[in-house]
């Protein structure tokens, strides 16, 4: 019987591979940041973006949109700068709760993740 040992982690290439795209997607990632805060230095320099009274929240509702999406931004920079360290251990694309290695198809698609297929379902499950 010919059995296949299940790998532990992705090899070296694979795993420059995946920096590579890690750094392309954390490069768009602070250029989208970047604007949110070009964005909300304008509103914030505007006269005419100031609440002018109570029926006014336009200036308001937009800042705060705004910093909502630059703080979403940041955690997702922050992901992405993990699992470039995570590369650099050699630990990336291993689920932190099976141990086994998450689908390339996974990783390609969210690649800061961290849990498998598997136990991210399992996981919505107990929830």
């Amino acid at each position: 019987m010919n059995q296949k040992a299940e790998k532990t982690r992705y090899s070296d290439e694979e795993l420059y591979e995946f920096r590579v795209l890690i750094e392309k997607k954390l490069e768009r990632a602070k250029e989208q940041l970047q604007f949110y805060l070009e964005q909300l230095s304008e509103l914030a320099d505007n006269p005419d973006a100031k609440v002018k009274g109570l029926d006014d929240g336009i200036g308001t509702v937009e800042s705060e949109r705004l910093t909502n999406m630059a703080g979403r931004q940041r955690r997702h920079i922050q992901h992405l700068e993990n699992a470039l360290i995570r590369i650099k251990n050699k630990a990336y694309g291993v689920c932190r709760v099976t141990g086994k290695l998450i689908a390339k198809e996974r990783l390609k698609a969210v690649p800061h993740a961290t849990l498998s297929i598997e136990a991210k379902q399992n996981r919505s499950r107990s929830n």
